[in-house]
């Protein structure tokens, strides 16, 4: 939407607070917890207080992004709010963490979608079978992607309320087959004290909260944006968060653990012990349009951000074609062979634990990108006038930054390593961006000299 459109739209045509925290928790309850519960079944009900932690560290997120958003309401991108407080080689950093997180987070919700489709085809929770039902849906989803944008969104929308409804059911009438016994019989299976146990399970359980900064996409769409995008983006993780915690611990108090872990479909799996399998298919239905749609809108994203990405020189040029009807077809392309070389080079004995390897990595690399737009925050909050506002937006910041590096350290040793090699690899990544540009600008000169 362009400036002049936003000044002329009547507010009636806007959404107020109301509604835009409903589209932010719409957008966020979905693909991302699907798995989730049998992932999670590893650890056992203590990951409640994992939830509790992540959904507070998720909150001051909410509020980091809320910030930024009015500190900085023209900021192209999320990404770019790092290179506008911290300089452009951060801003790289991160762009390309978001870039990376995205197509992993892809693979990780088409993995979903095979979950589910095992309740029609148990065949398919062989290794191989899953891996290569998986590249499938990564390239119709691709196929999807070459047809056009408005494809795209109209699937997007078609799946939205589709998707609530196995969560909400089991979240909100699950509880009427809640067992406590079995709840409280698995509550720490991991056999790592509780702290721990519950460290571990951070890293997974914020995968959840991982999209929220999509709320200040919206703020051309919503009344009085300095105040109630970020009511929007509070309100809507804060919603989210509720909803998950009702859907895990009912999951774990109607599915007993050994049998959640070993499950691709748990939302199904719940459904089968409520009201039995025609409910079950139903859910699994529902469950795999949801994370169908979500990885497609994902995949357009995703292939956007590699196409502005190359036509500003940070990716290989061949990468910023588009075809007549606008689609980066040749990123779609690049980027479905990436994801399926990724697939076969990461898979699991199970469907959860190559969603639990690819959520990680996906996660960690989330969470740089948070951590460095905190930071930013810190830089760019020196421009709040108020100092009750301004010592209130420096808490939020450095809070936030506290809360991503925790999650981080607490992380396994070999997503430490992932990230450490990341932040490494972005160094010479950059100084070859930077020489390439200064050897086009000196090209150009010459040629423009020459005339």
């Amino acid at each position: 939407m362009t400036p002049e459109r936003l000044e002329t739209a009547p507010d009636s045509a806007k959404l107020g607070p109301v509604l835009a925290t409903v589209l932010v928790a719409g957008n966020m309850i979905g693909s991302g917890i699907y798995l989730l519960p049998a992932t999670l079944a590893t650890v056992g009900g203590v990951s409640l207080l994992g939830w509790l932690a992540a959904a507070a560290g998720a909150l001051l997120l909410a509020g980091v992004f809320s910030a930024l958003a009015v500190l900085r309401p023209d900021v192209d991108g999320v990404a770019d709010y790092a290179r506008v407080g911290l300089g452009r080689y951060v801003g790289f950093q991160t762009g390309v963490a978001y870039w990376v997180s995205n197509w992993t987070g892809v693979i990780a919700i088409s993995l979903a979608v095979t979950g589910y489709l095992t309740v029609f085809l148990p065949i398919l929770r062989a290794p191989l079978a899953a891996a290569l039902c998986t590249i499938c849906v990564i390239w119709l989803l691709t196929a999807a992607n070459v047809i056009g944008a408005r494809f795209v969104g109209k699937f997007g929308g078609a799946t939205l309320v589709a998707g609530l409804f196995p969560v909400l059911a089991v979240g909100l009438f699950g509880w009427l087959w809640f067992d406590p016994r079995l709840f409280a019989g698995a509550w720490n299976v991991s056999g790592r004290p509780p702290l721990q146990a519950v460290q571990t399970s951070l890293l997974l359980i914020f995968w959840a909260f991982t999209g929220m900064e999509s709320a200040i996409v919206a703020a051309s769409l919503v009344r009085r944006p300095a105040r109630n995008v970020p009511i929007a983006t509070i309100g809507g993780v804060a919603v989210a968060a509720v909803v998950y915690m009702l859907a895990s611990v009912a999951i774990g108090g109607i599915v007993p653990g050994s049998e959640l872990a070993r499950s691709s479909a748990p939302f199904a799996a719940a459904m089968l012990r409520m009201l039995g399998p025609v409910a079950a298919s139903l859910v699994a239905l529902c469950a795999m349009l949801k994370a169908g749609g979500t990885a497609c809108g994902i995949t357009l994203l995703t292939a956007e951000t590699t196409r502005a990405s190359a036509a500003t020189g940070y990716f290989p040029r061949f990468l910023s074609k588009i075809r007549p009807n606008g689609m980066p077809v040749t990123a779609l392309l690049f980027l479905a062979a990436l994801e399926t070389v990724t697939i076969l080079l990461t898979i699991s004995p199970t469907i959860g634990r190559q969603f639990e390897v690819l959520i990680d990595i996906s996660t960690v690399l989330t969470l740089v990108m948070y951590g460095w737009c905190a930071l930013s925050l810190l830089r760019l909050s020196g421009e709040i006038a108020q100092p009750r506002w301004r010592m209130a937006t420096r808490l939020c910041a450095v809070l936030g930054v506290g809360f991503c590096l925790w999650v981080i350290l607490s992380s396994e040793l070999r997503l430490l390593i992932v990230s450490l090699a990341f932040i490494a690899v972005t160094v010479p990544a950059w100084i070859g961006v930077r020489w390439l540009a200064r050897s086009r600008r000196a090209a150009t000169s010459a040629a423009e000299t020459a005339i």
